[in-house]
């Protein structure tokens, strides 16, 4: 599955999550959560089995070794990890515009915690 969120959607998407102990939620319309359960991308790359930001450390090549492939260059890491990890069900998500890799913003997530997160859901 390949989604595609604007700025703002992904800020919202952001805010409406919690994280509590080690496992992230959707938040509840009308319930209060302390300030520590806040979600911002630092912690959703914890529970992300890969990204491509320019804001977060990829560790692409860390990735890269661990699914056990080579690459030249960023571009065809990338290439290699999203391929891998969508072949295995995970749910691809691009933010922003995206026009090139200065601007690149692009989220692996396993397809349960997509699914209990609401990911599908979003416009």
């Amino acid at each position: 599955m390949d989604l595609h969120l604007t700025q703002m959607q992904w800020d919202e998407f952001l805010a409406g999550l919690y994280e509590r102990g080690e496992r992230l939620e959707r938040r509840e319309a009308g319930q209060s959560y302390p300030q520590g359960e806040a979600v911002d991308a630092y912690v959703l790359s914890a529970h992300a089995e890969a990204l491509y930001s320019q804001d977060i450390d990829p560790e692409l090549w860390e990735t890269l070794a661990d699914i056990e492939l080579e690459a030249d260059d960023e571009e065809d890491a990338w290439a290699m990890i999203r391929d891998f990890y969508l072949e295995r069900g995970c749910v691809l998500v691009r933010v922003g515009e995206g026009t090139g890799p200065d601007d690149r913003e692009e989220w692996l997530l396993n397809e349960a915690l997509a699914e209990r997160l609401g990911l599908q859901e979003l416009p």
